[in-house]
């Protein structure tokens, strides 16, 4: 489909949303809630530059180029590309979760770390970190005319490379088809994804949507679990108006800040549009980008070929 030019705006916004969320964030991270009232503003802190964004950008670049060169999301060549473009990265970045780096460091392949991943959940149970969620933005890009059962699969499918459990693939496909539906009706919702999980999941979940929309952000304890980080970030979008307020109220949650406000801004700037995103945000904006550093205007092409 050829989106129309607010389509496009929005659809750029879920991008952009994402990585402006990402850099505000991160010097904030690790942080205890800074609550309510104190301002959030963006600025440099521990490794990271102004405008800086973090891991959660950088992880998702790979999957938008992939789109931006005409590649699909079903292709297994496409995902050994993004497998190893993310392998090459983690040599040299800043910051890279602890689980991610494990299965990266040995993979090469998309089937290297899908290996990876179903071993380490199969020795520890613990692989819904909400490392799948923080990237799954571009997906939704990629599948603005498919049904929603191809995004569902796309969305699970990028997730299970590095999370094998079912919780990091569940909240990727709802997070992606509410960026879809955000990005082509304006609308925000999150439960128009419910029926693409198992019917065993659905009331689980449904409940965790309503969780997150009686509390706040920073009432959401350990959000570097996915479920955590999705409510925290659904509870800055309903409990504010705007994507720079939304994104400011994701950072005031403390601790996974600038995954928090990544996945925020994802689902932010796809209802609000890049339009939204403040001229001295994107100014500073800059990251990883391979052999290079990225800007937002980099970030703006990019997300323009994924839709051409």
């Amino acid at each position: 489909m050829r989106p129309s030019s607010i389509q496009q705006d929005r659809a750029i916004g879920a991008i952009l949303g994402s990585a402006a969320g990402d850099a505000l964030g991160a010097p904030y991270e690790f942080h205890p809630s800074i609550g309510p009232d104190a301002p959030v503003r963006m600025h440099a802190g521990g490794p990271w530059e102004l405008g800086e964004w973090t891991d959660d950008t950088s992880m998702a670049l790979p999957i938008l180029w992939a789109l931006a060169e005409g590649r699909s999301l079903e292709d297994e060549q496409t995902l050994d590309r993004i497998v190893t473009t993310w392998a090459d990265w983690t040599r040299d970045a800043k910051d890279v979760g602890i689980q991610t780096r494990q299965i990266l460091a040995t993979a090469r392949t998309a089937a290297d770390a899908r290996a990876a991943t179903r071993a380490l959940h199969e020795a520890t149970g613990r692989t819904a970190g909400n490392g799948s969620l923080m990237r799954t933005g571009p997906v939704a890009l990629g599948c603005l005319a498919a049904s929603d059962q191809v995004l569902a699969d796309a969305a699970r499918r990028l997730s299970d490379l590095t999370h094998a459990d079912p919780e990091a693939g569940d909240a990727c496909v709802l997070w992606s088809l509410a960026i879809r539906r955000a990005i082509l009706d304006g609308q925000l919702d999150l439960r128009a994804g419910l029926t693409q999980l198992p019917a065993r999941r659905l009331d689980l979940w449904a409940g965790r949507i309503a969780e997150a929309e009686a509390h706040l952000p920073w009432e959401f304890a350990n959000n570097g679990w996915v479920v955590a980080a999705m409510q925290a970030a659904w509870s800055a979008i309903v409990h504010a108006e705007g994507l720079q307020q939304r994104l400011e109220m994701a950072v005031r949650a403390g601790d996974d800040t600038d995954t928090v406000a990544a996945i925020a801004g994802s689902l932010a700037g796809a209802v609000d549009g890049a339009s939204a995103v403040p001229e001295e945000w994107r100014r500073h904006l800059h990251g990883w980008a391979g052999e290079r550093v990225g800007t937002a205007v980099d970030a703006v092409r990019w997300a323009e070929g994924a839709l051409a």
